[in-house]
C-alpha cells in the first residue's frame, strides 16, 4: 500500500497544545544501553529481525482483555508502557514499540523504544525538524504512516514500516506511540486504541501529580496558600503557648488593586502581586513564613519577633517594595496590619481578626496621608470609634465567608477588656451601645438619649451622684440584649408576629445573662437592664414584677426608653411632640410606669425637648 494513500486514510485527532515531560528512567530490567554513536557492528542476536513470518489469527478480545489486567496494577506511567510492549509486541508480533513524550521546556520529544530483545533506546527528536514524521504526527494531531524508519536514524533496527499515533487526552497531545509491522495495516485502529488508553491514563497520572505537588502552593505568587498559612499559624501558636517568646502575625495589602484591575485589566493586577510576592519571600528571614493571605494580601508569621522587630522588618519590606516600578503606575502604596502573639491575643482566630482589624486601620490612614502605613494592634484603642468600625467591617467579612457572628465576637471583646476606671467603662460602653444602635437603623442614637433622659429623671428626684452615674451607664446600655436579636425581627418596618414577638422580649435576658454578667465590674447595672421592660401592674416581661419589686433604676429607664420611643420616628409613624408623647405616659401612670416618675418627667421633659 503507498504511503500517501495509506496517510490519507487515516482519521484526524482531537487538537490541542503540549504538555510536560517525564524524565525517563528505565523501570525494568534491561541490557545495559550503549549510546547510538558507538554501536558500530551488527549484534548476531537481530538477524532474525528481517523474518517476512506474519501472524493474522490475532485474537483481540484477548488483546483487550490482557490490557485490561496491566491498567490497574500499574502506578507509573513508564512502567506501564513497557508492560503494554511486552503484550502487544507478542500478540501484535510487533518489530519494536516507541513512546515520545513531549519536554516544554526544551521543546522535543523524548523518545524511548523497546525492541524484540527488551533492549531499549533513547533519543530526542526536536520539533524544528518537520520533515520528521513524529513531528508531523505531534503537530497536526493526526496519525502518520511510514514505510520505512530512517527517521528514528537507529543503524541496527530492521527496515520495518511503522504507525505513528499521537497520544491525546482531554483535548491536549502529549507526544507519540509508535508501532512498528510488517503486517501494519489490519491493526491500526487497535494501535490507536492502545495509545488513547496510554493517553488517559499519563493525563490522569500527570494531574494526581500536580495535585499532590501544588496542594498547598497558590497558583499565581509560588507562595504557601492561605490553607497552608493557616496550618502554619496553628503550628506556631501551639508551639508558643507554653514558652514566653512572642510572634508576629502580619498582613500586607497593596494599594488600590482593584482600581488597577478595572482601568489596566486583570492581567496587570496579577503582575503586580505576583512580583510583590516575590519581593516579599526575598526579603524576609529564613525563619519567618509568607503565604498568600487572598486577594492583594500577603500574611507573614514572624517567629520569636518582638513588636519592634516586626514593626522594623515590614518598615524595610515596605520600603523595599516601594522601590518596584511599574509601568502606568509609578511607586506602589502599601498598608500593613500587626497583631502579637500572646500580648495581642494567644488565639488564632482573635489574632487574625486583630491584625486584620490593624491593617484596615492602616488602609484608612493610608487614604489620608497618600502614604505607605503600618499600624500595630497596640497604636489604637480597640473602643474608639475608628477602631469599632474596622472590627465590624473585619467580621462582616469574615461572617460572609466563614460564619463567624459579629455580635459574639464583640461580645468576647468586650469580656476580655480591662477597665482601667470609669472614664474608659464609659468609652467602652458607649462604643457598644454605638455597635446595638447601628444595628437597628430606625433608632440611631436611641441608647445615648435615653441616658440623658434618665440621668436628668435621676437629678430630678435629687438621687445620689453616684447613683445617678451608675443609672447614666445602666440606660445606656438598657437595650444591649438586642446583640443576640436576629436583625429580620429588629428591623422589620411592620407590626411584629407573635413569634417575632416572643424573639424580641428574650433581649433583656441576653442583655443582663449573656453580656453583663461575666464581668463584675458591671453587674450593678444588670436590674436596669433585666427589669427595664417591667410594668407597675405586673404585666410586663420577662418576669412579670410588680410595684416596688421593680428596682428604682429600672423604673426611671423605663420611663426615658418609653419616652424617646414615642418621640422618634418611626417606619410606619412619625415621631409625636412632647406635648402628646408626655399625655401619653400620664394616661399610663400607676399601671405601666412608675406615678410619680412620671409626673417629675413630665415636668422636666420640655426642657429635655431642645436636646432631642
Amino acid at each position: 500500500m503507498e504511503y500517501n494513500k495509506l496517510k490519507k486514510d487515516i482519521t484526524p485527532q482531537t487538537t490541542s497544545k503540549g504538555i510536560n515531560d517525564t524524565n525517563f528512567s528505565n523501570p525494568i530490567s534491561m541490557p545495559k544501553i550503549l549510546p547510538l554513536t558507538t554501536r558500530s557492528s551488527a549484534n548476531k542476536l537481530y538477524g532474525g529481525y528481517t523474518s517476512k513470518t506474519a501472524k493474522n489469527d490475532i485474537d483481540y478480545a484477548e488483546i483487550i482483555a490482557s490490557l485490561n489486567l496491566i491498567l490497574p496494577e500499574q502506578s507509573d506511567s513508564l512502567h506501564l508502557f513497557c508492560d503494554f510492549h511486552v503484550h502487544a509486541r507478542q500478540k501484535l508480533n510487533l518489530n519494536y514499540s516507541a513512546l515520545g513524550l513531549y519536554n516544554t521546556s526544551s521543546n522535543y520529544i523524548n523518545l524511548k523504544l523497546i525492541d524484540k530483545m527488551n533492549v531499549s533506546y533513547n533519543s530526542k527528536i526536536l520539533l524544528n525538524d518537520t520533515q520528521n514524521p513524529i513531528v508531523e504526527a505531534y503537530k497536526t494531531k493526526k496519525t502518520v504512516i511510514t514505510d520505512n524508519n530512517d527517521y528514528l536514524k537507529l543503524n541496527y533496527l530492521p527496515k520495518s514500516p511503522t504507525v505513528i499515533v499521537p497520544l491525546c487526552a482531554f483535548s491536549e497531545c502529549m507526544g507519540v506511540a509508535i508501532f512498528a509491522s510488517d503486517n501494519y495495516a489490519q491493526h491500526v485502529e487497535l494501535y490507536k486504541l492502545i495509545s488513547n488508553y496510554y493517553a488517559v491514563f499519563y493525563k490522569n497520572k500527570q494531574l494526581l501529580d500536580l495535585v499532590d505537588t501544588n496542594t498547598d502552593i497558590d497558583s499565581l505568587t509560588a507562595l504557601p496558600n492561605y490553607k497552608r498559612l493557616q496550618e502554619t499559624l496553628t503550628q506556631e501558636v501551639n508551639r508558643h503557648q507554653e514558652g514566653d517568646k512572642p510572634f508576629a502575625f502580619c498582613i500586607i495589602d497593596i494599594a488600590n488593586i482593584s482600581e488597577i484591575n478595572s482601568e489596566l485589566g486583570h492581567a496587570k493586577g496579577d503582575a503586580i502581586i505576583k512580583e510583590v510576592a516575590k519581593k516579599i519571600k526575598l526579603n524576609i528571614k529564613s525563619t519567618h513564613f509568607a503565604g498568600r493571605y487572598g486577594g492583594d494580601k500577603i500574611g507573614i508569621i514572624m517567629q520569636e519577633t518582638t513588636q519592634e522587630e516586626a514593626k522594623y522588618m515590614c518598615e524595610f519590606l515596605l520600603y523595599s517594595l516601594s522601590c518596584t516600578m511599574f509601568d502606568d503606575l509609578g511607586q506602589l502604596k502599601f498598608s500593613c496590619g500587626i497583631s502579637m502573639f500572646p500580648s495581642s491575643s494567644n488565639k488564632q482566630e482573635q489574632l487574625v481578626t486583630l491584625a486584620e482589624q490593624a491593617l484596615y486601620m492602616a488602609k484608612s490612614k493610608r487614604s489620608q496621608s497618600g502614604q505607605s502605613e503600618i499600624v500595630t494592634t497596640d497604636d489604637y484603642n480597640f473602643w474608639d470609634n475608628d477602631a469599632l468600625k474596622c472590627f465590624a467591617e473585619v467580621l462582616t467579612k469574615k461572617h460572609a465567608n466563614v460564619g463567624l457572628n459579629i455580635e459574639e465576637e464583640l461580645i468576647k471583646q468586650f469580656h476580655s477588656e480591662e477597665i482601667v476606671s470609669n472614664e474608659h467603662m464609659l468609652d467602652v460602653v458607649l462604643s457598644l451601645a454605638n455597635t446595638i444602635d447601628a444595628k437597628d437603623t430606625y433608632t440611631k442614637g436611641h441608647s445615648a438619649s435615653v441616658s440623658r433622659y434618665s440621668e436628668a429623671l435621676a437629678r430630678a428626684i435629687n438621687l445620689p451622684a453616684n447613683e445617678v452615674e451608675r443609672i447614666k451607664l445602666g440606660a445606656l446600655l438598657h437595650d444591649i440584649g438586642k446583640i443576640g436579636i436576629p436583625e429580620h425581627v429588629l428591623r422589620k418596618p411592620t407590626m411584629l408576629s407573635d413569634e417575632e414577638w416572643q424573639i424580641m422580649k428574650q433581649h433583656p435576658t441576653i442583655g443582663s445573662d449573656k453580656v453583663l454578667k461575666p464581668n463584675k465590674s458591671l453587674h450593678d447595672l444588670i436590674p436596669m437592664v433585666k427589669y427595664h421592660h417591667e410594668h407597675i401592674d405586673g404585666t410586663g416581661y420577662p418576669y412579670g414584677l410588680k410595684g416596688d419589686e421593680i428596682p428604682l433604676s429600672a423604673r426611671i429607664v423605663a420611663i426615658a426608653d418609653a419616652y424617646h420611643a414615642l418621640i422618634s420616628d418611626r417606619p410606619y409613624r412619625k415621631g409625636l411632640s412632647v406635648k402628646k408623647a408626655c399625655e401619653i405616659l400620664k394616661m399610663g401612670a400607676g399601671a405601666q410606669w412608675d406615678k410619680e416618675l412620671v409626673r417629675q418627667f413630665i415636668i422636666i421633659a420640655p426642657s429635655l425637648a431642645t436636646n432631642i
